[in-house]
């Protein structure tokens, strides 16, 4: 084993999956919106926090915008 190492010729790519990455956030989403999506896992097998993400991507992708009415 070496004393020391030159870390900046290891490897020096950028990882290519780093624009993949998840982030982790907090978000208040009401509780009929997380059954239903929990509901939708148990049918399809996929983690209902998968579900909501691949949506919410699809939304973004197809720049959908939210309809909002103030009753």
């Amino acid at each position: 084993m070496r004393d020391e190492y030159d870390i900046k010729s290891l490897n020096p790519r950028k990882n290519p999956y780093a624009d993949r990455l998840k982030k982790q956030i907090t978000i208040n989403i009401d509780s009929s919106t997380i059954e239903f999506f929990k509901g939708l896992a148990a049918e399809t097998g996929i983690p209902y926090q998968t579900l909501i993400n691949l949506y919410l991507r699809d939304c973004a992708e197809s720049h959908k915008k939210p309809t909002v009415s103030w009753s």
